[in-house]
């Protein structure tokens, strides 16, 4: 099987993983170096989805060959799938050669588990270095780390990478039990605990050397992320969300990806026929930047004891809080603290920001929150400024939802 060949093969496996954002990494340039790649800058073609995922990547697999039975991957050793496996050397010669071709800002490199954890991490942590030490490439990598790998390889791959991750794939034990029964929570949570206090302690080391000292690398200066599959087991969305919010409180991750399952060749009958919707995705992400820019708790985003656990498909999550508790508002723009601001359906992190700074030379009106092009629609009903009362709309949640929710679409005849 010739490279082309592998690359169709590996690129394809490796695209039912979404924790491959480049946002993070340190800026870094090696036209002074005399190396190739950056961070940032001129020849850099950045493409990002709706919900943040970085496409500018060459996102592929070392191999799909791999020794565990995960029942919802495609890759897992009991499927019927055309195999493949790159060299190392294969894979830096793939990277250097688009990345010249400004096809790529960097690499996004994961792998089947072959022989064992600890020889697969040292194929990828191989990678990384040839592409750092060999050829000086300045440009951003990503590598998934195996949770079982030996400590040492966790630190060469962070002496290397700008972001390491390690996908927990389902929020519970239960759910790891029933469709990957190799893989174990804690195994997952001990290896991001290494992880963490590496980078701490990475942190600390350069923050201590005395002025004009050459600092000591960067350990993952992006951090680390990882994904969780939605709609292959029976979890809800508030159990979803409490294992994103543990992993942000104990791990410090950047991002928790959220993977909707997809129906995968030659299926084992314990999964769904089924693709879950995707706006269970979209929702979801939504909920997570709550959790992380705008100071809700799972308690607020998805309450115990109030339905199924899952979050409103037909309205975004703050809206869902806001019109539960109709008590919270109207929110006077001129008055309220940011941390009440922050809760108003339609006002976004950066809008917050310009009515704190603006409110401080005058009064806002509602013109001045048009200008900042706020959806209004949506702010007017939860907010009272100088010539604005929102009146009685509070008064019927339920009347309000209808008229704020988007309306239903007539499928169409052929899909």
């Amino acid at each position: 099987m010739n490279v082309t060949e592998k690359l169709a093969v590996l690129a394809d496996a490796a695209k039912y993983d979404a924790s491959c954002a480049s946002s993070g990494a340190a800026k870094r340039d090696s036209l002074k170096s005399g190396g190739i790649g950056s961070t940032g800058g001129m020849g850099i073609c950045h493409s990002y989805t709706p919900d943040g995922r970085c496409v500018s990547l060459l996102k592929i697999l070392l191999t799909n060959f791999c020794i565990f039975d995960c029942v919802y991957c495609v890759n897992r050793v009991s499927s019927n799938v055309r195999r493949a496996r790159f060299s190392t050397d294969e894979v830096v010669r793939l990277t250097l050669d688009f990345y010249r071709r400004n096809y790529i800002e960097g690499l996004f490199l994961s792998s089947g588990i072959i022989r064992s954890g600890d020889y697969t991490m040292e194929q990828l942590v191989e990678v990384a270095r040839s592409l750092r030490e060999d050829h000086r490439f300045g440009g951003y990598i990503h590598l998934k780390t195996i949770p079982d790998a030996a400590p040492e390889l966790l630190a060469a791959a962070g002496k290397y990478a700008d972001r390491l991750s390690i996908n927990v794939e389902l929020p519970t034990q239960a759910g790891l039990d029933a469709l990957a029964p190799e893989k174990n929570l804690q195994k997952i949570r001990g290896a991001m605990g290494e992880v963490r206090w590496r980078i701490e302690d990475g942190k600390a080391a350069r923050k201590a050397v005395r002025r004009g000292s050459a600092k000591p690398p960067r350990f993952a200066p992006a951090g680390q992320s990882t994904q969780m599959i939605i709609g292959a087991d029976a979890a809800d969305d508030r159990s979803v969300l409490q294992s994103s919010a543990n992993l942000y409180g104990n791990y410090q991750l950047r991002r928790v990806y959220y993977s909707a399952f997809s129906p995968i060749p030659d299926a084992s009958p314990r999964l769904p026929l089924v693709a879950p919707p995707l706006a269970r995705e979209h929702r979801l992400y939504q909920a997570d930047w709550l959790l992380r820019f705008y100071g809700f708790d799972v308690d607020e985003i998805a309450p115990a004891g109030t339905g199924t656990g899952m979050l409103d498909l037909d309205i975004d999550p703050k809206l869902a809080w806001a019109l539960r508790h109709p008590e919270r508002f109207p929110v006077d723009v001129n008055q309220a603290p940011r941390e009440m601001l922050l809760r108003v359906p339609g006002l976004g992190t950066r809008n917050v920001v310009r009515i704190v700074q603006s409110r401080r030379s005058g009064g806002l009106r509602v013109a001045d929150l048009a200008r900042l092009r706020a959806p209004m629609a949506k702010v007017l009903p939860f907010v009272q400024l100088l010539d604005h009362h929102p009146g009685r709309h509070l008064d019927d949640p339920v009347r309000l939802r209808a008229r704020l929710a988007p309306p239903p679409r007539q499928a169409g005849l052929f899909g």
